[in-house]
C-alpha cells in the first residue's frame, strides 16, 4: 500500500524541485560567462539605453550627460569575487589615462542590494569614478547583465561599441584599443613611466 505524502512533504518537494532548476540556471549562467561565451554582441552594435541612477555622493546621474564622451559601463557587485579583481584594474586605467581632457568617462553600476555594502568596497578601493546603484535593476534589465562583471564601451554617439561578460585580465588593452589611447607600457625601474636617477 502506497504512503500519502503530507502537505508540508509535497511543499518540500516543490520547493527542492524549483531550487533545484534555479541553481541549475545560474550555474550554467556563470559557466558561460567564466568560459567568455556570454552573448554580450546582443548589446553591440546597438543604442545604449538611457538610465538615470542615483550615484553613492547622492546626484542622480543619467547616460545622457556624458554625450558626446564614451562611456566604459561596468556592472559589478561587492560581493562578487571576479568584479573585486575588475575594480581595482578600472581604478588603475582610470588613474593612468584619464585626465581633465579625457574623451571617455568610467560609470560602474553597483548590482549590490545594499547601498552600505557597495560604499564599503568603493571607498575600500578609493574608486576615483562616479559608483552608481542599481538598486531597481533598471540598467541591469536594460543591458542584460545577468553575469558579472560585465563590462560595455558606449561611443560618443551613444553606441554600444564593445561589450565583455567575465574577467578580463587583459582589461586596460582591451579599453584602450576601443576607445582609441596609446598604451603606455610601464618600464620595469620606472615611477608612472619617467626614469630618473
Amino acid at each position: 500500500m502506497a504512503r500519502k505524502l503530507s502537505p508540508a512533504q509535497i511543499v518540500g518537494i516543490a520547493a527542492l524541485a524549483a531550487f533545484t532548476v534555479f541553481i541549475t540556471w545560474r550555474a550554467k549562467k556563470l559557466e558561460t560567462s567564466l568560459t567568455g561565451e556570454a552573448d554580450t554582441a546582443v548589446m553591440v552594435d546597438k543604442q545604449a539605453p538611457a538610465f538615470s541612477l542615483p550615484s553613492l555622493s547622492g546626484q542622480e546621474v543619467s547616460l545622457s550627460d556624458y554625450r558626446g564622451k564614451n562611456v566604459v559601463l561596468s556592472f559589478w557587485a561587492s560581493w562578487c569575487g571576479p568584479c573585486q579583481m575588475e575594480m581595482p584594474d578600472l581604478r588603475a586605467f582610470y588613474e593612468k589615462y584619464h585626465n581633465d581632457n579625457s574623451n571617455f568617462q568610467i560609470l560602474a553600476v553597483s548590482l549590490d542590494d545594499d547601498r552600505a555594502d557597495a560604499a564599503k568596497f568603493a571607498l575600500d578601493e578609493k574608486l576615483p569614478f562616479p559608483v552608481l546603484l542599481d538598486l531597481t535593476k533598471q540598467a541591469e534589465n536594460a543591458y542584460s547583465a545577468d553575469a558579472i562583471p560585465t563590462v560595455y564601451v558606449i561611443n560618443a554617439e551613444g553606441k554600444v561599441v564593445y561589450g565583455h561578460v567575465g574577467y578580463d585580465p587583459m582589461l586596460e588593452f582591451q579599453l584602450a584599443r576601443v576607445l582609441g589611447i596609446k598604451v603606455t607600457p610601464t618600464t620595469i625601474g620606472t615611477v608612472n613611466g619617467n626614469a630618473g636617477n
